[in-house]
């Protein structure tokens, strides 16, 4: 079996147990929150491994001569994904980030301004504080992919 087949096999089975078999299984049964924790548990899981076994698979060395190329372009390459990985953690987990403080933030701001509508103009104030969170992560991608 070729490597390219093991990858491509790989990408196929972490899609599978990923996706299809926590979201079967959570759909066929009634929806509970231990069901959801089960689901979201084993999702998180399958698709960690999957994607390590996959980038294991991919960074092998037969897979670089297989290519042509010599060991240098090899982790001349192997920097350069790393890099756009980086870039890609960097805006997506500030975004995450950004999110739950956003939801906290408004929430508690919404209460406030319901109880007394004239500190409108420092609960936005706080909210907007936290949507800059994902800007600062959004400024590091760029300075990493600057760098590529």
């Amino acid at each position: 079996m070729s490597i390219a087949t093991m990858l491509k096999l790989t990408i196929a089975l972490t899609f599978i147990l990923a996706f299809v078999l926590p979201g079967a299984y959570y759909f066929l049964g009634h929806a509970g929150r231990e069901r959801y924790k089960k689901t979201l548990a084993w999702n998180v899981f399958a698709l960690v491994s999957g994607i390590a076994i996959a980038l294991i698979i991919a960074y092998h060395p037969e897979v670089a001569f297989a290519a042509g190329q010599e060991a240098g372009a090899a982790s001349d390459g192997l920097a350069r994904g790393l890099g756009f990985i980086g870039a890609a953690l960097s805006t997506g987990l500030s975004c995450v980030g950004a999110g739950i403080a956003v939801s906290n933030s408004a929430s508690a701001a919404l209460g406030a301004i319901s109880e007394d509508a004239s500190i409108f103009g420092r609960s936005l104030i706080f909210v907007g504080l936290a949507e800059g969170i994902s800007l600062f992560g959004l400024i590091v991608s760029f300075s990493i992919l600057g760098q590529l």
